[in-house]
């Protein structure tokens, strides 16, 4: 059961399982079921991003382990959990004696070739991120490749193409990157691992090209929401089934009470009323208490979900940045830097280079979302202001921003960032303005300035200003921009509370 919800990617249903099983391992003297036991429990930490406790379990399962095929899986599965913690060497360590070995499992021989290609998967891996082992990580995930495709299984497939769109993406072949990119969402697809099909398509949408990468977007944003709406439903069917069972139970003991003692029907009557009320009483609280617990991890999750797709689409400006870099040591090594023409145009790029390093590291950033976040939004914008534009901010401190949701508040401050950042390279203003309002139900922010380029760039602007409109609409919010104002140009945005 904890197999499949772990494979839906329901961590929180296959851990109060794994709860419930625990207090039997003592009870037993077969050890594969506390080695079982321990491993899938490491595996929920692990993919709930929690590599200590993670680590911990596996090291419970290995003491438990007798067979060798087990103890090398085991020991495969630390490697990796080392692999996280960024112990690469360590990792390389123990995996090298055992990588190519053929341990063979005799309860179930198709496991055999599954163990040895994650083997050399996970050192294939090691190796990539040691660094300086450029061969040795290709020949293990081409090793890893090879076994896994006779193994006709999707879902261990899934990680040997994502092993190669990272090797891809490293050393700098766009194409390969792409087409492993591709094949290792289908697998994830045809697998319906859900977790891993919106890993993998976050991989696709940094190795695409711009339009699809928009198109893989929309997919990715769609199926974050549903995942985190599916498992509110699981969670609360969860709580009904117990609420339900309890009720049954009751009623159950009830009619066998009534039956037994008909001579104390009144009395036993005043006691059933009071008991049927003390549990619909602790029902009603444990049933509220899990509604307030699901909701609030729900909106965690979505949460942390957008800040980690504002992490990783960000890796595509850092390409750029190394490809503009590689352009400028090749003019430097093939021109003459004394001659005027060649100094002015080393010394334009290079302020290009420092203006996409500024821009990726205000991308980059961690948003506070505290109490401060009014303080940090007004210093942010600020950072604009320089002897050529000057930048009015109005009613930002006429209300709280505490109690926003901590998604909307990253998505205004990125939409701000980027709205300033495309208006001063293309309008290039003198005077520009930010007024921040709300009523009721709604936080209405205008952005307006005085430049008049634009008007020459609509369309260039248009396209630019697509991202922003995306992101506004993650929240449920509109956006509006008007090129033909008589004081100058504007950009309008508004979205719920």
């Amino acid at each position: 059961m904890v197999e499949i919800l772990q494979r839906y990617g329901d961590y929180y249903e296959a851990e109060v399982k794994l709860i419930k099983a625990f207090p039997y391992l003592e009870k037993t003297s077969n050890k594969k079921h506390a080695t079982n036991a321990y491993t899938f429990m490491a595996f929920n930490y692990y993919y709930t991003y929690n590599n200590e406790k993670a680590l911990f379990y596996h090291k419970k399962a290995l003491k438990n382990a007798v067979s060798t095929f087990r103890k090398s899986r085991i020991i495969s599965e630390i490697a990796f959990i080392y692999m996280q913690q960024g112990k690469y060497q360590e990792a390389v360590d123990l995996l090298e004696p055992i990588a190519r070995l053929k341990i063979e499992d005799k309860i179930t021989p198709s496991n055999t070739d599954i163990l040895r290609s994650s083997k050399l998967y996970n050192l294939g891996l090691s190796y990539f991120y040691l660094g300086n082992h450029k061969k040795e990580a290709l020949d293990c995930f081409n090793e890893s490749l090879e076994i896994g495709l006779t193994l006709n299984n999707e879902y261990e497939l899934i990680g040997n193409y994502y092993a190669f769109y990272q090797y891809y993406k490293k050393y700098n072949n766009p194409i390969l990157k792409k087409i492993n990119a591709e094949k290792a969402y289908i697998c994830a697809k045809k697998a319906r691992s859900t977790t891993n099909e919106i890993n993998m398509l976050a991989a696709l949408i940094e190795a695409d090209d711009a339009e699809n990468s928009k198109k893989h977007s929309r997919i990715y944003f769609r199926m974050v929401d549903s995942l985190t709406i599916s498992r509110k439903k699981a969670k609360n069917q969860f709580a009904d089934i117990i609420y339900n069972s309890k009720k049954d139970k009751e009623e159950n003991l009830e009619l066998k009470n009534q039956k037994a003692e008909n001579e104390l029907q009144f009395q036993r009557q005043k006691n059933r009323s009071y008991i049927l009320y003390v549990v619909i009483s602790i029902s009603a609280f444990v049933l509220i208490f899990l509604t307030l617990y699901i909701t609030h991890k729900a909106k965690k999750e979505k949460n942390d979900a957008v800040f980690k797709s504002e992490m990783r689409i960000s890796d595509k400006l850092q390409n750029e940045l190394t490809k503009d870099i590689h352009q400028i040591l090749e003019f430097t090594k093939s021109n003459e830097l004394e001659d005027l023409g060649n100094k002015e145009k080393f010394l334009s790029n290079l302020n290009d280079i420092y203006s996409k390093t500024r821009n990726i590291s205000r991308e980059n950033s961690i948003i506070h979302t505290d109490h401060n976040y009014g303080k940090n939004l007004k210093e942010m914008i600020s950072s604009y202001t320089t002897s050529n534009l000057n930048i009015i901010i109005n009613g930002l401190n006429t209300f709280s921003w505490y109690k926003i949701n901590r998604a909307k508040k990253i998505t205004v401050f990125r939409v701000l960032q980027e709205i300033l950042d495309q208006m001063k390279t293309l309008n290039n203003p003198s005077l520009a303005s930010i007024t921040f309002k709300k009523n009721e139900k709604n936080i209405f922010i205008t952005y307006t300035d005085n430049g008049t380029k634009v008007n020459e760039e609509h369309a260039i602007l248009e396209k630019r200003l697509q991202n922003v409109e995306n992101r506004i609409e993650t929240i449920k919010g509109t956006f509006n921009f008007d090129t033909n104002s008589e004081s100058g140009f504007k950009i309008s945005f508004k979205f719920p509370i």
